[in-house]
Order: structure tokens, then C-alpha cells, then sequence
């Protein structure tokens, strides 16, 4: 910045590593708040002709919006507990409760939007609480943002973590909605645009 080496926090937990790469134009704010190590949030990044929002708390922020869109007079509470599983969302609606986990995506390949960037231990597990709760009657769905636009289709990551791919795909036949919907993206804002057809077994 400014000709001079400045160290930021990325608000993301996975590696990003075909994102944050030498030359790739960044976008920062400067949240407000003195505790910090850092001044900057490095929170979206150009890939080519994409603008991706590397924000991991962004799309919790965005899912009730298409929540109300999806199930309108929706009940949203938010960190609900189901036996010895914490999901991000239970909606309560018409048709009854929904336990919802949220899960946002910012891996590209040739068009297609891949889950996860790395392992994930949590998130088998947390596919694992989801057919519990199918099993004992309630609904539950997994619902991954891809935090950009224009994707072709949404597929787990085979290569990067087989197990989840399998979680995955046990989960959609044990009956959890296994969602995709895509963003609208800007340096300052994320919004879900368009239902993102969903490839289980694309590798």
C-alpha cells in the first residue's frame, strides 16, 4: 500500500491459494476497532474477470435473506443445537422446523464451484448431524453460497477431501436439501442471486 509492505488479516480460514497470488488485486477495509494487530480485513479478490468475497463470516450474514426469500413468514434463529451438533441456522416454517448449516465457497475451476478448499472434519460432521435430524423426523438442509457469480454447477472437492464427497452424497440420499445459490458480488457487499445446479459426483 502506498509503495510500502503492509501485513493484513484474511478473513478466511481455508488456503486460497489460487486466489492470493503475486499480483492479484485486493480489497481491504479498515473495520473499527483498537485491539488489533493489524489496521486491514482483506476481504475480496480478483480472479480474472471475478470479483470473489473471501469474507468466511459473509455468507451467514447473507443466508436469511434467502431464507425470507425461499420460505416467506420464516421464523430464523440462529446457532441452534441438535443432540451433540451445532447448526447455523433452525428455521421455523409452514412445514415445520429446518435445521440449516451454511457453508460458503470460494473455490473456481474452469467455471464450476468446488467444496471444500481444504479437509474438513467439521464439516462431515456436521453432515452427519444433518441425517440425524432426518431420521428423527425433522428437515434439514445444507446450503453452500458461492461467494461469487456465473458458476456452471456446484460439485465437492473429490480430490482434496474424498470423505466429505461421500458425507455429501450419503447425506442427499438420507434425505438432507442440498443446496447452491450463487452471489452478487461487490467490494463492500454480498447478496445471493440464482439457484446453482448441484453435481454430486463431478470427479
Amino acid at each position: 500500500m502506498d509503495g510500502k509492505e503492509t501485513i493484513v488479516h484474511v478473513k478466511n480460514t481455508g488456503r486460497c491459494r489460487e486466489l492470493l497470488i503475486p499480483g492479484a488485486k485486493v480489497y481491504l477495509t479498515r473495520p473499527d476497532s483498537s485491539n488489533r494487530k493489524t489496521e486491514f480485513d482483506l476481504v475480496c479478490v480478483e480472479k480474472g474477470e471475478r470479483l470473489i468475497n473471501l469474507d468466511s463470516q459473509a455468507p451467514n450474514r447473507a443466508a436469511p435473506e434467502l431464507f425470507r426469500h425461499l420460505w416467506p413468514d420464516c421464523l430464523i434463529l440462529p446457532e441452534q443445537r441438535f443432540r451433540d451438533s451445532r447448526f447455523d441456522f433452525l428455521l421455523q416454517t409452514k412445514t415445520g422446523p429446518n435445521f440449516i448449516e451454511v457453508k460458503g465457497v470460494t473455490l473456481e475451476e474452469n467455471g464450476a464451484a468446488y467444496f471444500p478448499d481444504a479437509p474438513t472434519l467439521r464439516g462431515v460432521k456436521h453432515l452427519g448431524g444433518l441425517c440425524d435430524a432426518v431420521r428423527e423426523g425433522y428437515r434439514a438442509s445444507i446450503l453452500f453460497l458461492i461467494q461469487m457469480c456465473d458458476v456452471k454447477y456446484f460439485a465437492p472437492n473429490e480430490r482434496t477431501h474424498p470423505e466429505f464427497g461421500e458425507a455429501l452424497r450419503s447425506a442427499a440420499s438420507s434425505g438432507v436439501d442440498i443446496l447452491a445459490w450463487d452471489c452478487d458480488i461487490k467490494p463492500d457487499s454480498m447478496s445471493p442471486r440464482s439457484p446453482v445446479p448441484v453435481i454430486l459426483n463431478a470427479n
